[in-house]
């Protein structure tokens, strides 16, 4: 038995009352122009977005976005822009120093402009370690809201690991003071395809 096992059994163990899931058939809001809505949202939560048009190529717009960009890692096939692949490296901290990481979101949330992604890559630090993250996202692949979202991920193919993310690291301090970069990127680009 893991270590959590370990845990969780000793806390069923102890619960002296337990309660049933909640029904979560629930009327939560819906967006008439869900694109619309979840750019709003995006750029409320400090994140950037592109509309990529028809003809446009993702590796030059990347290039364009990106310009003084040296390291730039990914493991998507269609990324040729790219200087390495993340999953080459046997240790996290050897992504450190990287300029831009690219990776695909599988859904986004209209609501908050949250994205969801799943571990693509070795190391999952490749979400969190670059100065700048682009995500890629269907634009057709966008749900209302998170009660949308969780259903969609209990119904989804089975993942070892998953987050959502809406923007840029920041936190504050007492004094109000917004820092950018604090726990990840600084910068959070969604190219909409």
């Amino acid at each position: 038995m893991s270590s959590k096992e370990v845990i969780l059994a000793r806390i069923r163990q102890n619960t002296k009352q337990r309660y049933e899931m909640p029904d979560l058939d629930i009327d939560a809001i819906i967006f008439p122009d869900k694109l619309h809505t979840f750019i709003e949202a995006l750029k409320a939560a400090g994140g950037e977005i592109y509309l990529l048009e028809n003809e446009e190529n993702v590796n030059q717009v990347i290039r364009k976005l990106y310009p003084k960009a040296k390291h730039i890692v990914s493991s998507l096939k269609e990324i040729d822009c790219a200087t390495s692949n993340p999953d080459r490296f046997e240790d996290p901290r050897e992504l450190d120093g990287t300029d831009v990481a690219i990776v695909k979101g599988s859904f986004g949330v209209v609501e908050n402009g949250a994205i969801w992604l799943t571990k693509q890559t070795r190391h999952k630090a490749v979400f969190f370690i670059p100065e700048a993250l682009v995500i890629l996202l269907d634009k057709a692949r966008l749900v209302n809201n998170m009660n949308e979202a969780y259903e969609k991920i209990h119904q989804s193919e089975a993942y070892d690991y998953g987050v959502f993310m809406s923007g840029p690291s920041k936190t504050a301090d007492i004094e109000q003071a917004l820092v950018f970069g604090a726990h990840g990127p600084i910068r959070v680009t969604v190219i909409l395809q």
